[in-house]
């Protein structure tokens, strides 16, 4: 499985929040602590919005904690809207088009979870993906297959109505399947706007997602405090700091919105 973070609002530099808080995304990437593994060492990547409607991306192979460009862009980069990921294999390749954030036009998707015996179901679900959109996919994720899934059923018009028709869909191709293992779906989707979130599991035994309560300081790698600006959101599968005033934990079978500064959150299910 892997770890993720989600921010909206005023421009801040990537660092905020990749690299400076004293639990940061890189040292989640060695030491997650509401995890299944606490390394997540198969990659990583970061997508971010400037000026142009399409967002910037880098993505890399090997471990975020030893990627020196990574922290130079993180300390350079100012942006409204980002998203990072740092990638736990659940078994396809460890490869740059494997890796997280994925984007098409001016979308970016993330995720932590899995599809149950993705290699048994791998060429139905591809073959419901819309054939416009096939020759887009690059990598061989269950992840990537669930994000044009979604811009299959409407994410583009519809972006929760058409997360839970995929999840349905999967859901579906499972149990026809013969398939007992669980879906698990943490992710995260955004049109460089608004950021959509969810939190759901066949089981009802999601991986953790949090989101932050306010804009207070988080406590940085060096013992010091940074205060985040108002209209700030953030949306992490753990915490950033150990101050549980912070953050608030997204419940099992929620969706989550983020607007203008503000994050609302309705019942998922599958449809």
């Amino acid at each position: 499985m892997c770890r993720w973070i989600a921010y909206s609002g005023p421009p801040v530099p990537l660092g905020t929040l990749l690299t400076n808080p004293d639990h940061s995304l890189i040292d989640q990437s060695r030491h997650a602590r509401e995890n299944v593994e606490t390394t997540n060492g198969d990659g990583f990547g970061v997508g971010w919005y400037g000026e142009e409607p399409a967002p910037g991306v880098y993505r890399d192979t090997h471990p975020a904690w030893n990627d020196r460009n990574y922290r130079h862009l993180a300390a350079h980069i100012h942006s409204r809207l980002f998203l990072s990921h740092v990638r736990a294999s659940t078994g396809t390749p460890v490869q740059k088009t494997n890796c997280h954030p994925f984007t098409f036009g001016n979308w970016l998707f993330q995720h932590n979870g899995s599809v149950p015996e993705f290699a048994r179901l791998k060429r139905q679900l591809l073959f419901d993906v819309d054939p416009k959109l096939f020759l887009s996919i690059e990598g061989s994720t269950d992840s990537e297959t669930l994000f044009f899934l979604a811009l299959t059923f409407g994410l583009r018009d519809d972006p929760l109505g058409a997360l839970r028709r995929t999840i349905g869909h999967v859901e579906r191709a499972r149990r026809q399947a013969g398939i007992d293992g669980c879906v698990f779906f943490s992710a995260t989707v955004t049109d460089g706007q608004r950021i959509w979130a969810v939190r759901y599991s066949t089981n009802h035994q999601s991986r953790t997602l949090y989101h932050s309560r306010h804009s207070h300081a988080l406590r940085r790698v060096d013992g010091s405090y940074e205060v985040l600006p108002d209209g700030a959101a953030v949306i992490v599968s753990e915490p950033l700091d150990e101050l549980a005033d912070h953050w608030e934990e997204v419940p099992e079978s929620t969706a989550i919105t983020v607007e203008d500064g503000k994050v609302t959150s309705e019942p998922f299910a599958p449809a």
